[in-house]
C-alpha cells in the first residue's frame, strides 16, 4: 500500500476527473478508479441520446485511462439509488411549482454516499472528483469547501449540502487549477483527444436538454392535470392561458407564447390555484427569502444578522446580506435587490471565497 494512501477516484471519462485520477496516482497515492451509472439511457425519451459523463463512450475512457497506467477500475451501477430520489424530487418539485437542481441533490445524496461506501469497503482512506473547489479545516475544527481559483469553472455552489464526514475523507486535487492548465496536464499524460473533448452542461437524465418532454414521458396525463391554468398579472387580472405551470420557471421570458409589445417573465408560479404570474423585469426583484433544508460548513450555527454574500443560482455573483436564524430555517435580507430568487433553487453562503453553508430557498 501506498504511504500517502489508497484514494477512490470518481472517474466519468471526461477531462478533469481523468486528470485527477493520473494526477493522484503520479503523486504516489494507491488510486482506484470507479465510475458510476446513475440513469438508463433507454427510458430518456424518443432521442436516445447519450451525453455528458454517464454514457458508454465515457465508461470505456475511464476504463483505458486506468489500464494504461495500472490501477483498478469498476463500473458502480447506482440507478436504483438515483431514481428514487434524485428523479423523483426533481419531478415532485416542478410539480409543487418550484424549480429544482438536480445536481446538487445527486451530490448531495447520492454520489457522495455512493462513493464513501464503496471507499470503506475497498479499505481507501479517501474519496476524489474532478470538481473545481477547495476544501480546508478551520481553527475550530470543521471541514468547508473554499472556490476553486479559476472563477469560470468554481464548483463550489453545487457541493454546499455535502456534510462534515464527507467532506473530511474528500480530495478535490483541480481547485488549485484552472482549465487551461487541466487541458496541457491532459496532453501531457498522451491524452491530447480528452484537451478537446466538449463539456456537457446539460441533466444527465434529460439528454435532450427538454424537461418538459422529460416530465411529460414521466408523469401520465400530465398535460391534463394542470392544463387550462391562466397567466396573470400581480393583481390577478387574466393575461392569457398557459400550458401547464410546472413547464415554467421563474424569470422566464421566452416560449410564453403571449405577446404584449413588451418584454414580460414569469415572476411567481401558484400551483394550488394553476396560475402563472407574469410582469416586467423589476417585479423580478427581492429584498428577501427564507432559505430550507439546511447544512452547515465552515460555522455550526449562523449567528443572528451574520454578513454573507449569498448566491442563488450557479452563475450568479452574488449579493451581499445579512442572515438570520429562525428554527430549522434562515432568513435572509439582501443589501440590495436580488433578481429572479426561485423557490426549489440552492442559495449559497460565502464568506469571502469559503462556502458558511446552504440550503434550499422556500419562499421569498
Amino acid at each position: 500500500m501506498s504511504r500517502k494512501g489508497k484514494v477512490l477516484v470518481a472517474m466519468s471519462g471526461g477531462i478533469d476527473s481523468t486528470v485527477t485520477a493520473l494526477m493522484l496516482n503520479e503523486e504516489g497515492y494507491e488510486v482506484i478508479g470507479i465510475t458510476m451509472k446513475t440513469w438508463d439511457y433507454a427510458s430518456a425519451g424518443p432521442s436516445k441520446k447519450e451525453t455528458g459523463c454517464c454514457n458508454l463512450d465515457s465508461f470505456n475512457d475511464a476504463r483505458m485511462a486506468a489500464v494504461q497506467h495500472g490501477f483498478p477500475h469498476f463500473v458502480l451501477d447506482i440507478r436504483e439509488e438515483f431514481g428514487d430520489f434524485v428523479i423523483d424530487n426533481f419531478v415532485e418539485e416542478y410539480l409543487a411549482g418550484r424549480t429544482p437542481n438536480p445536481c446538487v441533490m445527486c451530490n448531495t445524496h447520492i454520489k457522495w454516499r455512493a462513493l464513501l461506501k464503496r471507499a470503506d469497503a475497498l479499505g481507501c482512506e479517501y474519496i476524489a472528483t474532478g470538481h473545481y473547489g477547495n476544501i480546508h479545516q478551520h481553527d475550530n475544527g470543521r471541514y468547508y469547501i473554499s472556490k476553486g481559483v479559476d472563477e469560470l469553472k468554481d464548483q463550489s455552489y453545487v457541493l454546499w449540502g455535502l456534510q462534515q464526514d464527507l467532506l473530511s475523507r474528500t480530495m478535490l486535487p483541480l481547485g488549485k487549477y484552472r482549465k487551461p492548465e487541466i487541458r496541457e496536464m491532459a496532453i501531457q499524460y498522451g491524452y491530447p483527444e480528452l484537451a478537446k473533448k466538449s463539456e456537457s452542461y446539460e441533466i444527465c437524465f434529460v439528454p435532450d436538454n427538454d424537461y418538459r418532454g422529460f416530465l411529460k414521458r414521466k408523469v401520465e396525463g400530465l398535460e391534463e392535470k394542470v392544463a387550462a391554468g391562466n397567466f396573470v398579472d400581480k393583481n390577478g387580472k387574466i393575461l392569457g392561458n398557459h400550458k401547464g405551470y410546472p413547464f415554467y420557471t421563474i424569470g422566464q421570458r421566452k416560449g410564453l407564447d403571449v405577446t404584449f409589445g413588451k418584454p414580460v417573465y414569469v415572476t411567481a408560479i401558484n400551483p394550488d390555484n394553476n396560475t402563472v404570474v407574469l410582469g416586467d423585469e423589476e417585479d423580478l426583484d427581492e429584498n428577501k427569502m427564507v432559505v430550507a433544508k439546511l447544512n452547515m460548513m465552515k460555522y455550526d450555527i449562523v449567528t443572528p444578522g451574520m454578513e454573507a454574500i449569498t448566491k442563488i443560482r450557479y452563475k450568479d455573483k452574488g449579493g451581499l446580506s445579512n442572515l438570520y436564524p429562525d428554527g430549522n430555517l434562515v432568513k435572509v435580507a439582501f443589501y440590495e435587490k436580488a433578481k429572479g430568487v426561485a423557490p426549489g433553487q440552492s442559495a449559497v453562503f460565502y464568506e469571502g471565497n469559503d462556502v458558511i453553508g446552504g440550503g434550499i430557498i422556500q419562499r421569498t
